[in-house]
């Protein structure tokens, strides 16, 4: 059945008369007739009792007519939960985040200003698996160490990082203000999994060094390849946004890479044929204006 049929039904249950509901409705009565006519066909019983231009809801028009409201009534929130989302004050924003420590300081800020904005943070796999996010408009954007190319996907480099690497305390190399990659080739190393993009960053370098690290733990959490470094257990690269304050632990040291230079690119991406809502406009503002502040990493 058509919209248009079940607007006139409900304005013939109304008025209760085929001529002022068809001046309201702005058309013929003939027209606005065979129209309640047709609808009553397609359900297979009458709804109204006729006396001449006046009309009177039978059982089967009255039962139909609160369905109908109800209906309605549902398109309407329906349309105002739209124009809540579309807005910048309600609106959801879904994302996808590598950097988890980064997060939730961006978002308190972000939602200090706006607090009635959903976030919905997504937890996706690789670097493939955005892509086909995107794509699909399953997520506004993803903030991601890797770029995502696509013919219907903008990337917009936020910074660049410098990696270190954190020793212990007591570390050969705590006292070095910098040191040749080349020289921890026989060391412990504690990294992410091998299924991570970040390992496959860090062991390019190495190998740009001369060697493939010697892995004593694969974790999948950053804080905890933390503690075992803490611990003395390892070294790891380091990565200050990736860490927050955890990267000036007292029990560590970070020494910087003087060859080969390790640092990484991220940025944000989008699917430039999805539709943003203000709330989600708004968001990549501020996230490109957070990124472009400088970030300590003990805040």
């Amino acid at each position: 059945m058509e919209f248009l049929q079940l607007k006139y039904f409900q304005a013939v249950a109304r008025l209760e008369h085929i001529t002022q509901a068809a001046k309201e409705l702005n058309v013929s009565q003939p027209s606005l007739s065979n129209s309640i006519q047709r609808l009553e066909k397609k359900l297979g019983v009458p709804l109204f009792e006729r006396q001449g231009r006046q009309v009177k809801l039978n059982a089967f028009g009255r039962t139909y007519l609160r369905r109908v409201e109800r209906a309605f009534l549902e398109l309407e929130e329906g349309e105002r939960e739209l124009t809540d989302m579309a807005g910048l004050e309600r609106g959801v924003v879904s994302v996808s985040v590598t950097l988890p420590y980064v997060l939730p300081t961006m978002l308190k800020d972000f939602l200090t200003h706006h607090p009635h904005v959903r976030i919905i943070q997504r937890q996706l796999g690789s670097v493939l698996d955005m892509k086909t996010e995107l794509e699909n408009a399953d997520i506004d954007f993803c903030i991601c160490t890797t770029p995502i190319t696509g013919p219907d996907i903008e990337w917009l480099t936020l910074a660049e990082e410098e990696l270190c690497l954190t020793v212990p305390k007591g570390h050969r190399f705590a006292s070095r203000e910098s040191i040749a990659l080349s020289e921890a080739a026989d060391e412990p190393f504690i990294t992410l999994s091998s299924v991570s993009n970040f390992r496959e960053i860090t062991d390019g370098f190495c190998r740009r060094a001369g060697f493939e690290p010697h892995i004593a733990f694969e974790l999948e959490e950053v804080s905890s390849i933390q503690t075992l470094v803490e611990m003395g257990l390892g070294i790891t690269f380091t990565l200050p946004l990736s860490l927050g304050k955890r990267a000036s632990h007292p029990d560590t040291v970070q020494v910087k890479i003087s060859d080969p230079v390790c640092q990484r690119t991220f940025g944000i991406a989008w699917n430039k044929k999805h539709y943003l809502s203000g709330a989600a406009i708004h968001f990549r503002e501020f996230v490109i204006d957070f990124f472009s502040k400088p970030i300590n990493p003990s805040s």
